[in-house]
Parts: structure tokens; sequence; C-alpha cells
């Protein structure tokens, strides 16, 4: 039958074939030279400022004031105990002097006593001290007594607290002379009254200046692969300096060129071309170019609109619930709004989007058709309807009355617009596709228009990536010229004598100037017609001025 295995016993086996050939980890090289740059940069001594300078060489100087027998007290202190006289200010070699001893005499004494101190040599802990010591300490004694002429009346005690300080307080209070620190012309401390405008750090020293890299230091940058790391800090530290130009930029330097570097760095972390990133740092202030860049990286929430043609919000989000959607109601600015965070379910194949219930649509694309407010019974044309959202929507707030005009210049497109208008069970819809700058030419006139023209997408980057790099001025410039012919037309085709309307919302998916408020002054110039409040209750006022 063979031996039974003695697992107790049985010896342990040893690492593997393929773990002892396995090598240590590597770590990459560009990691080990960021780590050594900021090692680097941890271990530069920075330079002092003026006060580190002067608390430095007092330390200094008390310490050889200890040296030498003295232990320094702090003003207050020698104002608390009476002066003592010359009998009483001897003191035995084997104790130490006392600074009181020494800088607490009267501010009425003579002159003359001020300047003959009768102190024994041995007060300084040795007979035979050096010239240049006592020198030292004889004009520190002076500038403590010129002091306390200068002051007409006695400084407060100092409490418990004050005299716990220990050896900072006295390092502080210990003055300087006057021929190594001290302007010998000043009288008095008015040298303190200016403000330091230099930026300081926690520790109340100067904060190093942002230096920027020459031109050499550039050019070696692009032929190596980016450090996305230090462009970003890089990006960082110029926004420091133009948000306070005048204080933190480097001497000699002007804003363009920080401007050009902060130009270079954006396109470079971001991804965007130089004509796209120059027009956002136009058109944003600084601390809100690095939000809109951020923004547009972040993926944006999936949002739904329901079809109160067919059911109420309430009723949608509890059957969406039951079927594993974690949604929310969009915000309290629509009432048939609600986000998607997640789902275990694909939103555009339940039986509730195949009812028609809702429409898969942007939070966005519902401020065009609440700021165009359509009435029932009303004529309304959307010029660029596909893929339809903005039409059913439309024919939602109308209850299925009047007539709207679904006009769709790209007939590949018009499939969508029928397609999602028989599923949303819209009835008072007529689909076409004629070119919208060929309206007018029809005799018909409408209540309201909707123009969502087409445009650049740059306020859509987060869904089209592309965006970063496809666009050039001439694409939009082309594109602006597309849309003043566009929104001429549609103010031909506005009703100015409507009962009820006589309206025009204008609107895109671009944060250019070029593609918005230079379109809208054009049609100010070119028609008699005027701008009206949006009805919305959040959003910002376009520019009234751009150069």
């Amino acid at each position: 039958m063979g031996r039974r295995l003695d697992v107790e016993t049985r010896p342990k086996k040893g690492p593997g074939r393929k773990t002892r050939k396995q090598k240590d980890p590597e770590v990459p090289h560009r990691v080990r030279a960021f780590e050594k740059s900021q090692e680097e940069v941890e271990g530069t001594k920075k330079a002092l400022s003026s006060r580190s300078k002067k608390r430095s060489a007092k330390r200094a100087l008390k310490l050889e004031a200890k040296k030498n027998g003295v232990a320094a007290k702090s003003e207050s202190k020698q104002q608390k105990r009476p002066a003592k006289s010359d009998d009483e200010s001897s003191v035995p070699t084997s104790k130490k002097a006392r600074a009181e001893d020494f800088f607490g005499r009267a501010p009425d004494q003579d002159n003359s006593d001020d300047d003959g101190l009768d102190a024994p040599a041995d007060e300084f802990g040795s007979s035979d001290a050096s010239g240049e010591e006592s020198d030292t300490t004889e004009a520190v004694v002076t500038k403590k007594k010129r002091k306390e002429r200068s002051t007409e009346d006695a400084e407060p005690e100092v409490d418990g607290d004050a005299q716990a300080g220990g050896d900072e307080a006295d390092e502080d209070d210990l003055d300087l002379p006057d021929d190594e620190f001290v302007d010998s012309n000043a009288g008095s401390d008015d040298d303190d009254s200016g403000v330091d405008e230099t930026p300081k750090n926690e520790d109340g020293e100067e904060e190093p200046k942002f230096v920027l890299p020459e031109a050499n230091e550039i050019s070696e940058e692009k032929n190596r692969p980016a450090e996305l790391a230090a462009v970003d800090q890089r990006i960082q530290e110029v926004l420091g300096v133009l948000a306070d130009f005048n204080n933190k930029r480097e001497s000699g330097r002007k804003r363009k060129e920080y401007l050009a570097l902060l130009l270079r760095d954006l396109c470079l972390y971001y991804g965007y071309n130089e004509f796209l990133m120059e027009k956002i740092i136009q058109l944003f202030p600084l601390p809100e170019i690095r939000e809109f860049l951020e923004a547009n990286e972040a993926q944006r929430p999936v949002t739904i609109r329901t079809n109160i043609l067919r059911t109420r919000r309430k009723d949608l989000a509890q059957a969406l619930i039951n079927r594993g959607v974690n949604l929310d109601p969009l915000g309290e600015w629509t009432k048939v709004g609600l986000v998607v965070y997640d789902t275990q379910v694909p939103l555009g194949a339940t039986p509730e989007y195949l009812a028609g219930h809702y429409m898969l649509q942007g939070a966005s694309s519902l401020l065009p058709v609440m700021a165009l407010a359509p009435q029932e019974n009303e004529k309304i044309l959307d010029m660029c309807a596909a893929p339809g959202g903005k039409t059913t929507h439309i024919s939602a707030l109308m209850r299925n009355t009047g007539v709207i005009y679904a006009n769709e210049p790209n007939k590949n497109r018009t499939k969508a617009v029928v397609g999602n208008i028989h599923r949303m069970g819209i009835t008072n819809a007529v689909i076409c596709s004629l070119d919208g700058r060929k309206f007018p030419k029809n005799t018909q006139l409408f209540d309201r228009v909707l123009l969502d023209a087409p445009c650049s997408g740059t306020g859509v980057i987060a869904k089209d990536p592309s965006v970063k790099t496809s666009k050039d001025e001439r694409d939009i410039l082309r594109r602006s010229h597309l849309q003043k012919e566009l929104i001429l037309a549609a103010i031909d085709c506005t009703d100015a004598r409507s009962k009820t309307g006589g309206f025009l919302v204008y609107s895109t998916c671009s944060v250019l100037v070029e593609e918005n408020e230079w379109v809208i002054d054009y049609a100010l110039k070119k028609r008699d017609v005027h701008v009206v409040e949006s009805g919305l209750s959040f959003g910002v006022d376009g520019f009234s001025r751009y150069v």
C-alpha cells in the first residue's frame, strides 16, 4: 500500500524557479530624475531675509555675551527692578552678573555716569577680556541707555506667560549695536514704519520668486519627453505670478513673456492647439482658465428629459429605479430633467425609452426651449432640428397644439428627427429639409423661431475631444459667417405683429465670442431688433465690449 506521508515533518520548499530568476523592480528614469530634482530643491538653502539676519546676529551676540559671563535680560524686566548703586553692582567671581546690573539705570541720571561704568573686569567672567569684546558690550549698553532716555513712561510689567518665553524672548529683546545693523544717523525707530510689500510665507521669510526658463532650456524640453508633473507645477507658479504681477514678477520681465510660457505649458498639458488655447486665455479670467480646462476633461453626467405627453417625472423615476437606475432630479430650475449616476441596464433600450417616456438629452439643451417659452396654438420654426430633442420638447410644452416646423438641412440627419418624433408621440410637427437661409423667400411667418446654429463645439469638448486640435481661425470665421446669414434669415421669418410671440432664440454649443456676441451684434446692426431677458434664473451676461 505504500508509506503514509507525514505532513508535519515534511521539509519546506524554497522559492520556485521563476521566483529565483525574477529581478528586482526598477524605478523608471523619469521618476528617478523627478525625485532627484525634488531633493535638490528641498536641499538648497533659502536666502535669509533682513529680519532673519537680524535674529541670527542677535543670537550670535547673546552667545558671545554668555561666554563672557553676561546673561542678557529683556528690557521690560530691567525696568521692573530698581537701579542699583555701585557698591551693590559688584558681584563675586563665582556668581554670574545680571543684565539689570549694567542696563537698569534710571533715565534721569547724568550722561557722565552713563559713560563711565565702574563694573570690574571680573563681572564679564574674566579680567583679561579682549578690547574688542569690551567695545561690543559697551555699544550694547549705550544703545540701551539711549532708548531709555527717549522713553518717558515705563513699560508695563510682563506677565507670567511672557516671562516663560525662554530664550526666544531674550533674543528678540536684545538690541543690536549701532555700528553693525542700525543706521548711525537715525535718531528713532522710524525705519520700521515702512510696509514690506515682499511676499512672505508662513514663517515670515521671503518667498523665492519664480524664474522664467531661458530659451535654450525651452528648446531642450521640446526635444525630450514632457514631464507632466513639472509642467503642472510651473503652470501653478505662472498663474500665481500673473495674479500679483507687480510684486511677484522677475525684474526685467514683461507680462507677455509669462503669458507665452503659460500658453505653451497649457497646450502641452491639456493637448490643445495654440490657436484655441490662446482664445481661451483671452476669454476667461486667470482663476477660471484651469477650471474650464479641467471641466472639459471630466465626463459629463447622463441626463434625460421626461416626456410629459406620456408620463410624469415621478412615475418615470420610480420605474427606472425599479430597473436598477440610480438617479436624482436635475435641479430646481427644471421640472422634467433627471440626472443618472449609474445604471445596470442600457438607457437607450429600456421599455420606457422605446415607449417614448423620456429622451436622452443634455441639460444645457433644455435651456433654449425654456427661453423660447412656446405657447399653445402657436406656429413655431426650429431651423436646425436634428436630432429632434428640442423639437419634441417644444411640442410637449405646446401639448401637441399649433404647429411646429422641424427643418434640418442635412437630409441624412432627418431620419433621426422622424424616429424621435414618432417615438415621443408628436402629432403637430412638419418635417422639412431646406437651407435655412432660403426660408424668408416663403410667405409664411412664425410666432417664435429657434435657431440652434451649427458651431465649432468648443463648449462640448468633453463630448468631442477632437475639437482641441481640429479647429483653426479659418474654420471659426467660416462658421461665424454662416451663423450671421442664418440669424438674419431667422429674424426675417419672425412675425413682428404676432399677438403672443415675435421672439427669436439664438443658441450655440460654443464659448467663443466670434460665434455668439459678434453674431448678435451683427444682427442688431442689420435689423430693427433688440435683446430681451431670457427668463432664466441663472447664467452670466455676455460681453458688451471685447477687444
